[in-house]
Parts: structure tokens; C-alpha cells; sequence
């Protein structure tokens, strides 16, 4: 092994009792096919599972319930990915979050990422835009096909996470950009998180159209003020269209 780098809340200064363990392991080229990611993470400390998860990453839960995740990476190849976290990741404490580095490599390509570097607005803000009207069209054919829950998994699990986007890119608040909700009650006013409330609710068929109707009110409302401060594009006949199919005329 050559490299370790922590990522995540432990390396922001937020890293609480509840909080995963995120780690890459730098393993030299002619080792890595060779490498045992369970036995080392075991040294740390007893498991209670360790298995490959979805996305091909280490996926562990230790003796206290902690989780863990583990991307086992080729040194070379791996600390030249980090430059393309730009945006995305970054450390204001590398040497927090570098543990182990016996090339220097790891440490200058963390040290690259030291300031925070917020989603360009405008093109983050176009592009959100018009997610946001494709897939709440798809929730207005799958609502009226009567797939109540598929339509409820799609504002929750898809709509939602755009929608808090494009709300934290206009607030400025987007340092928790890869996962929107968290510290939503925290980072966003009380008014905000109360409209985010307002396109959740329970699986039942008025429920969700209630939820759906709220949710593309809201990012109708988002898409304008973006359109206001930045110049975006806003197709209007599109999302009255969208406004219609999602409460048809009985």
C-alpha cells in the first residue's frame, strides 16, 4: 500500500458518532489484483459484514455499527482521478485527511483540492432547470398510468435531489452539493425546508398527486428565479403543459 485518503465528513470538520468511515486505498499496480481489502480493513477492527457493494467499492459495517466504504485504486491511475473531483470534493485540511503516503503524490494531489470551489452558476442552474421538467413529466405519465408508487419513488429519490440543487445554488449555500439534504435544517431558511416538506407525504393516491402538484410548484418557482438572476433559459409553454398533465381536467 502506498496511499491513504479519508474523504467526506471527517476530513470537514463534521464527522459526528453517526458518521460512515470513507477511505481510498492507494495499492502499487503489480499488487492490487492481489490485495486483500477485507483482511486489511479487518485490522482495524472486527466486522460484522464486508461484502462489494453496487458500485464496486468495499462496502463494511464494523463491530459498533460504524459503515464503512473502501475503494481499493492503482496508485498511479487513482491519485491522477483525484484532480477530477474539482467541484465536487475538496479538503481545506489535506494533511487531515492524507494518512499514509509514501511517494508525496498523494499529499500535492490533495493539497490541489484545499479550496472549496462552488458549482459554476449558470450552466448548473440551465442544466437543473431542465431536469427538472423532464422528470416531472415522466411523473406525470407514470402518476396517470396509476403507478402510485414508482411516482412516489421518483419524487423522492430523484425529483427532490435536483430540486434542492438548484435551491442551494440560488441560497449559495452549496457545500453539502453531492448530498442535498443533508444538514437541509441547518444550511437552508425554515421557508425553505417547509416547501421541501410540502412534495413529501405518505403513499396514498391524493397524497401523491398533492405532493407532485407542490413539488413542480416549487421548482417552477426555483426555475424563475434562476431565469431572473442568471438569464437561463425557461420554456414556459413546456411547463404549463407539465402543470396541466400533472392535474388533468376529470
Amino acid at each position: 500500500m502506498e496511499g491513504v485518503l479519508l474523504y467526506g465528513s471527517w476530513t470537514l470538520g463534521e464527522a459526528d458518532a453517526h458518521s460512515d468511515l470513507d477511505a481510498c486505498l492507494y495499492v502499487r499496480e503489480e499488487d492490487v489484483d492481489a490485495f486483500d481489502g477485507r483482511e486489511f480493513v479487518e485490522r482495524l477492527a472486527p466486522l460484522k459484514l464486508a461484502y462489494t457493494n453496487m458500485y464496486g467499492i468495499l462496502a463494511v459495517v464494523f463491530d459498533d455499527l460504524m459503515r464503512g466504504e473502501f475503494h481499493v485504486e492503482p496508485t498511479g491511475s487513482g491519485i491522477a482521478e483525484i484532480a477530477t473531483w474539482r467541484g465536487q470534493v475538496h479538503f481545506p485540511r489535506p494533511e487531515a485527511a492524507v494518512l499514509l503516503d509514501r511517494t508525496g503524490r498523494l499529499t500535492a494531489a490533495a493539497r490541489e483540492l484545499t479550496a472549496f470551489n462552488p458549482p459554476e452558476p449558470v450552466a448548473t442552474a440551465q442544466q437543473l432547470t431542465d431536469e427538472l421538467a423532464n422528470w416531472t413529466l415522466m411523473l406525470a405519465h407514470v402518476q396517470a398510468r396509476g403507478e402510485r408508487a414508482r411516482a412516489h419513488n421518483l419524487l423522492h429519490a430523484v425529483i427532490a435531489p435536483l430540486q434542492l440543487k438548484l435551491c442551494r445554488l440560488l441560497r449559495g449555500s452549496t457545500a453539502h452539493w453531492l448530498t442535498p439534504s443533508r444538514a437541509l435544517e441547518a444550511d437552508l431558511s425554515g421557508a425553505d425546508v417547509e416547501r421541501h416538506a410540502t412534495t413529501t407525504g405518505p403513499l396514498t393516491p391524493e397524497a401523491v398527486r398533492t405532493a407532485a402538484a407542490n413539488s413542480w410548484e416549487w421548482s417552477r418557482e426555483l426555475a424563475a428565479e434562476a431565469a431572473d438572476r442568471w438569464g437561463t433559459r425557461l420554456p414556459s409553454g413546456l411547463h404549463e403543459e407539465i402543470a396541466g398533465a400533472l392535474s388533468p381536467t376529470e
